[in-house]
């Protein structure tokens, strides 16, 4: 009974090291630039040594790839709280438009986007996990839909929709994701539709 408690202290406590190694580096990468910071300048903010940096994380560019699981993560969360039945079309809209509002609620994320559309380096990074998190996200639509190819393709569909809602949303000063989600929409319609 005693050794539970203080794995749990022992997670919190790695938890809390994780976190501000993050904190900080977001913190850093916004002032100074994802180029210009190093894995020293990380620690140091962090209030840690470089041993620890490299004790939770790889490299610069595997600390801002790490969100992209916890966005797979966000993504699977969405698709299985979409109400059933859903057809696969108002399942991608009820997605897209959860994991977008979201997003764009959370100020630390928010930071991350700024830094990935400001420096190649860092979007390069983050883009190296995309395919892991597809797989994963095509897993639960698999699970809503009858066909493996539409789940694949709902999971192609619904990471390029994101990153564009994203995109119109900069574009429009970061007013109303919901707006740029359905303009988002109108035009994978458009492009869609058979003339």
């Amino acid at each position: 009974m005693t050794e539970s408690p203080r794995v749990t202290l022992q997670a919190r406590k790695q938890e809390l090291v994780r976190d501000a190694i993050w904190t900080a580096a977001l913190d850093l990468f916004t002032a100074k630039g994802f180029d210009e910071t190093t894995i020293d300048d990380i620690a140091a903010a962090a209030g840690t040594s470089r041993r620890t940096f490299f004790r939770y994380f790889e490299s610069k560019r595997d600390l801002i790839a790490q969100p992209v699981l916890n966005y797979g993560a966000s993504i699977t969360q969405a698709i299985e709280s979409c109400p059933a039945p859903s057809s696969p079309s108002k399942l991608f809209h009820h997605v897209v438009l959860e994991v977008a509002q979201r997003t764009v609620a959370d100020a630390r994320m928010r930071k991350l986007m700024a830094i990935a559309a400001k420096y190649p380096a860092a979007r390069e990074a983050q883009l190296s996990r995309v395919a892991e998190v597809q797989d994963h996200i095509a897993a639960a639509f698999a699970r809503r839909c009858e066909e493996e190819l539409t789940a694949h393709g709902l999971a192609a569909l619904t990471l390029a929709a994101l990153s564009l809602t994203y995109r119109v949303w900069f574009s429009q000063g970061k007013k109303d994701i919901e707006s740029a989600a359905k303009r988002v929409f109108t035009e994978f319609e458009n492009a869609t539709r058979a003339r």
